[in-house]
Parts: structure tokens; C-alpha cells; sequence
């Protein structure tokens, strides 16, 4: 069954509609009202679903912790995907995009391979080692800064799905109609404010102040907060 998706008509097409990430979470937060004095874990992805995640998990009261994935780089162009990989070793690649590139799916995994120890670096940097709070029987709220392909987002949802959360959710402030339509499947439902359509997309368009964050700043945001705990049996 295909997510339900919840956005704001008026932001629909717009670019440029957010301050910053924390104005985008503060957004994002309203469209997830709902959630506000339940069992909810906000997941944040780093580095941009940090700040983003965190504004959520404050202005809705709700425990924060960080789930991580990682692109797996393109030979040649290590800004571009072909796909992620999760901390726990789920893969999701870009199928179609494969013979363009003149690659086998066996070849694209074995490319995989040496993502693995950078998820392992960044688990011990932004979690301190430790696993993901409990899911299990609990609604799980995964949140980045925006989605222009999706898979590392699609990543973190199969990683969550195997912990057996009551409630599979993503939120981000803005997304692609593309994006969108790869991730139906994959979360019960999908919350984006700002969703755009055309051939070009980028993230950073739905952002009047963007710039990337590194990872001392991020260690710096999540030292702010206290670390999420298991849900209550």
C-alpha cells in the first residue's frame, strides 16, 4: 500500500520558502502535530536531518537519536550515488541507472564494500557506539533535510522496518515528486511541506541560508540534547 502524503498546498513548486534548517523543522513540526504526547522517536540522518530532526523533537517534546546511511559513491564522481548503504548493512541501489554506468548489480555491491567502515566511524561519532533506542511497538519518525533521489532515506526506512516499529514514518521539509514516488512504499506515511516537480531538483533550492555542516557541528548539536531511551515496556 502506497504512503499517505501529507504536505502544505501553498508551498507546492515554491523554492527558496524556508530560512534555515530550523525554520524547516519548526515547519515540518506542525505537519506532525499528531505525534505530539505519544511514543515517537524523531531519527535524524546526519549531517542536515540533525538540525532539522532536532527542531522537530523540541517543539513536539519528543526524544531524539540518530540514524545513519551513507551514499555509495560513483567511480569517478564521488559527489553522485548509486545508491546507500545503512549503518546495519541494508543496501538499496539505483537499479536503472546501472547500465549507464557500465555496471553489474554484483559490481555495485562489491563498491559498497568500503562505505561500511565510514557508517562504523560515523555510528562512534554521532551515537558514541551505542545501538538505536528501541523501535520495536513504537511510531518511528525518520527526518532529513530533503530528498532529491531518496536512497539514503530508503537506507534508514528498510534499517527501521526490520526493528518492527508500530509506525513507519518520514518527514522531511522538501522533496522531489521523483523521490517521493521511490519512498511510497517504504513508510506508512510521508510528511513533506514543500514538495517540487521538473527535471532539475536540488535541496538547497528550498533554502534561503544552506551551507553543508560538518561533523564537529553536528558532534556539537547532538551534545546539546539528552541521548533518547527505550520506550517504556
Amino acid at each position: 500500500m502506497s504512503a499517505r502524503v501529507v504536505e502544505l498546498p501553498e508551498l507546492r513548486g515554491r523554492r527558496f520558502v524556508f530560512r534555515d534548517r530550523i525554520d524547516a523543522g519548526r515547519v515540518l513540526a506542525g505537519l506532525l502535530e499528531g505525534f505530539r504526547g505519544t511514543d515517537a522517536l524523531v531519527l535524524g540522518i546526519p549531517s542536515g536531518g540533525v538540525p532539522v530532526g532536532l527542531a522537530v523533537a523540541e517543539a513536539l517534546s519528543l526524544p531524539f537519536e540518530v540514524i545513519i546511511a551513507r551514499k555509495i559513491p560513483i567511480p569517478g564522481e564521488p559527489e553522485a550515488g548509486l545508491g546507500a548503504v545503512s549503518e546495519e548493512g541494508d543496501i538499496v541501489l539505483n537499479d536503472a541507472l546501472l547500465p549507464y554506468l557500465g555496471l553489474s548489480r554484483e559490481q555495485a555491491l562489491e563498491l559498497a564494500a568500503p562505505v561500511r567502515e565510514e557508517l562504523r566511524r560515523r555510528v562512534r561519532l554521532f551515537r558514541g557506539g551505542r545501538p538505536l533506542p528501541q523501535l520495536a511497538s513504537r511510531a518511528a519518525i525518520i527526518v532529513d533535510d530533503g530528498l532529491a533521489s531518496g536512497y539514503t532515506a530508503l537506507a534508514c526506512l528498510a534499517q527501521a522496518r526490520r526493528h518492527q516499529p508500530r509506525r513507519l514514518c518520514l518527514a522531511v521539509p522538501t522533496a522531489s515528486e521523483s523521490a517521493l514516488a521511490r519512498l511510497s512504499e517504504a513508510a506508512e506515511d510521508i510528511f513533506c511541506a514543500n514538495v517540487r516537480g521538473g527535471r532539475v531538483f536540488a535541496v538547497a533550492e528550498a533554502y534561503r541560508n544552506w551551507r553543508d555542516l560538518d561533523a564537529a557541528e553536528v558532534q556539537e548539536m547532538l551534545a546539546r540534547r539528552p541521548p533518547a531511551r527505550d520506550a517504556a515496556p
